[in-house]
């Protein structure tokens, strides 16, 4: 999903429009580098402004960070608390739902989930303070939402839950990026991949040994991990 790049020296764009293209190819580069490794200079590069130009709309890189990160983090916790709330984190489709709104939140600009899950933002800054911020916001409806399922599905065991929570984040990670490497992959295609994936794990646990689960566990919803 490479930004177009403008001319260098073309004038009157307005500003707005401007903004936006830089706010793009930052988040470009952030995503694409890190923190550490993004460069100004080949931001404005793909935009075909000046560095100059760059710190007049933005100020500084952190600063020009946060303006990339907050939009994605406001988004991302936003449509996972919607998800949620729709018909309650015990419902059976409930992590499905999730894991669309979490593709809708990131599309147009995938790699900004790479901005905001960035173990190279400098740890005492503003970006990382940001960032560590919306996390635990995810983390928190992670472990309220996986915590719920067992609870519902007759497991009050804390290990379990923590377990699962694990789970379900490791789950989503590699989700994510394996869909930001398949840009062809539209939010709907993709939930209906992890539908048809989760249908899959599903039969795979039915057709398991009986390991004392509860009985509640063996039910549909054993379909899908737990809930962000």
């Amino acid at each position: 999903m490479a930004t177009p790049r403008s001319k260098a020296g073309t004038k009157g764009v307005p500003r707005a429009l401007r903004e936006e293209q830089i706010l793009a190819a930052a988040t470009e580069e952030f995503g694409a580098h890190g923190y550490a490794g993004a460069s100004l200079a080949a931001v404005a590069a793909r935009v075909g402004v000046t560095k100059t130009l760059l710190h007049q709309y933005f100020g500084t890189k952190q600063d020009l960070h946060l303006a990339c990160l907050t939009p994605v983090g406001d988004r991302l916790v936003a449509a996972m608390r919607e998800a949620v709330a729709e018909d309650g984190a015990t419902a059976p489709e409930t992590p499905l739902r999730v894991l669309r709104s979490i593709f809708n939140a990131l599309e147009g600009r995938r790699e900004s989930w790479f901005v905001l899950y960035d173990p190279s933002l400098p740890p005492d800054g503003e970006s990382a303070r940001r960032a560590a911020s919306y996390r635990a916001s995810v983390d928190r409806l992670a472990a309220g939402g996986t915590a719920d399922l067992l609870r519902a599905a007759g497991s009050t065991d804390p290990l379990d839950a923590d377990a699962l929570n694990h789970v379900w984040q490791g789950l989503v990670a590699t989700l994510v990026r394996w869909w930001i490497k398949h840009p062809d992959q539209s939010p709907d295609a993709m939930a209906r991949r992890c539908a048809r994936l989760f249908a899959v794990g599903a039969a795979l646990a039915s057709d398991g040994p009986d390991l004392g689960v509860p009985a509640a566990r063996a039910t549909d919803r054993s379909a899908t991990p737990g809930v962000p």
